[in-house]
């Protein structure tokens, strides 16, 4: 699955020389043993491949979802986005964010306030927030 990109076979191999994303980089709840690569306090809670390419597409950088990818540590963890930080002649896509390490921080400010976790949320609070009194059972003998 492709997001923000179009073409045929010659964009195939562009895309291999663009840097790599797993969502584990960005999740707060891994080590970094596990594979974390940014702060604790700057990472988010289990982020998926498409928060992150959502991110991606709200930072006007390009990017491509690999679905079928699994982590290298961990095989549980499927798919891995795969983003355009430089144009072919060197310059930024996005001159707010020139590396690697910017983008997953940029990512991770963005994952929590992603409309599918918003939604979630909202889903959790109003379901817990109805009180059902159970009906009182009679003592049969």
């Amino acid at each position: 699955m492709d997001v923000g990109v179009s073409g045929g076979g010659e964009l195939k191999s562009s895309i291999k020389k663009w840097k790599i994303i797993y969502p584990v980089y960005l999740n707060s709840k891994k080590t970094v043993a596990e594979g974390r690569r940014i702060a604790t306090a700057k990472a988010c809670p289990n982020p998926t491949c498409i928060e992150i390419a959502d991110s991606c597409a709200y930072l006007k950088i390009p990017c491509a979802i690999e679905l079928d990818k699994a982590y290298p540590r961990d095989f549980f963890q499927v798919g891995r986005v795969r983003v355009q930080l430089a144009n072919d002649d060197g310059t930024p896509v996005n001159p707010a964010i020139k590396t690697k390490k910017q983008l997953m921080i940029q990512i991770a400010e963005l994952v929590p306030k992603h409309h599918g976790r918003t939604k979630k949320q909202e889903a959790v609070v109003s379901s817990s927030t109805g009180t059902t009194s159970k009906p009182k059972k009679k003592n049969r003998k």
